[in-house]
């Protein structure tokens, strides 16, 4: 187990003592994770809620010092997960050292979440983490804990209402841990994810009131495996209408302009009517804004429109004006 005090009152290179920027990684965040720790010791027994990303990971490798093998890390496999955030949920357990479950049900069996609603969140936190805590006590384990931090409450998240009305334990939040804070510990910890970027479950890519389908989740997945193969590191696909819009980082727009006549068609061939993708580049919460028919005035005819990419970390930022598609 890393000890969690011993960066406390340490000095710089120099031998003078860091700034208070320099201090933050080094000495709060042992002394939150401590302060995780002891909580989780508390619990006894912990199930955590995990996905790979940054926050369950970090919940994750905390209750595992907390606890040892009365930690869990279960992640569900249902039909919005890709494969490869899964493989990846898997690699990350193993470094972390705790022991890792999948379980598997079908989001799509209810039709509530298949009719993607406004709160279609809420219906898939809900069935999430009703399915965790049925594992919790078939298993005995005395509290479900998830990776919720103290960035991640807003005015619009339904999710998380979800997660609160089934009394599921956010240690980061309770502990007023935010997600820079977040990362700094995961990094000082050694976990490998303490960068990875915030991703959404796939059916954030289909706006809402589309319906959700098995065969949309599935070329949503094809096309993102296939724009993170060329390198790509934030990728979301919007599947709007049968048309496919493609957003990347800032800083990755111009690299994806350049390769765009080769990517617009490889898109296609996985079953999209048309491909275009968005000039401004990857906008978080993005499932239904900028509206549709500011998209669609200054739209190109192949372009599609609008898109969900919700980001699990924060609220949606008010809608900056509309950019031409590029198709």
């Amino acid at each position: 187990m890393l000890p969690l005090i011993e960066a406390i009152g340490r000095s710089g290179p120099s031998g003078m003592t860091e700034t208070k920027e320099e201090l933050e990684p080094a000495v709060l965040a042992p002394v939150q994770a401590a302060a995780v720790v002891a909580d989780l010791a508390a619990r006894g027994s912990v199930l955590v809620a995990y996905s790979g990303g940054v926050d369950s990971a970090l919940v994750a490798a905390l209750a595992v010092r907390a606890v040892g093998e009365r930690a869990l890390a279960v992640t569900a496999a249902a039909e919005t997960l890709a494969g490869a955030e899964l493989d990846h949920a898997r690699r990350l357990a193993a470094e972390i050292g705790i022991r890792h479950q999948v379980i598997t049900y079908s989001e799509l069996d209810d039709p509530e979440f298949a009719a993607n609603p406004a709160h279609r969140c809420y219906v898939c936190q809900g069935m999430r983490m009703d399915a965790m805590r049925r594992e919790a006590r078939r298993l005995g384990l005395a509290v479900v804990c998830d990776g919720t931090n103290a960035s991640d409450p807003g005015p619009d998240r339904p999710g998380l209402r979800a997660v609160r009305e089934r009394g599921i334990h956010s240690p980061l939040l309770a502990h007023g841990i935010d997600k820079p804070a977040a990362r700094a510990m995961a990094r000082w910890l050694g976990l490998s994810a303490w960068d990875r970027p915030a991703n959404a479950c796939l059916s954030s890519r289909i706006p809402h009131g589309q319906v959700v389908t098995l065969g949309k989740l599935r070329r949503i997945e094809a096309a993102e495996a296939l724009l993170t193969g060329d390198g790509f590191r934030i990728v979301r696909v919007r599947d709007d209408h049968g048309g496919a819009r493609v957003e990347v980082a800032a800083g990755e727009v111009e690299r994806l302009a350049s390769s765009w006549q080769d990517l617009a068609p490889r898109l296609r061939d996985l079953g999209f009517e048309r491909a275009a993708f968005d000039p401004r580049g990857y906008r978080r919460g993005g499932a239904d804004w900028p509206p549709a028919e500011s998209v669609e005035s200054v739209a190109a005819p192949a372009s599609p429109s609008t898109d969900p990419a919700a980001d699990p970390a924060a609220a949606s930022p008010a809608a900056p004006p509309p950019a031409p598609w590029r198709p």
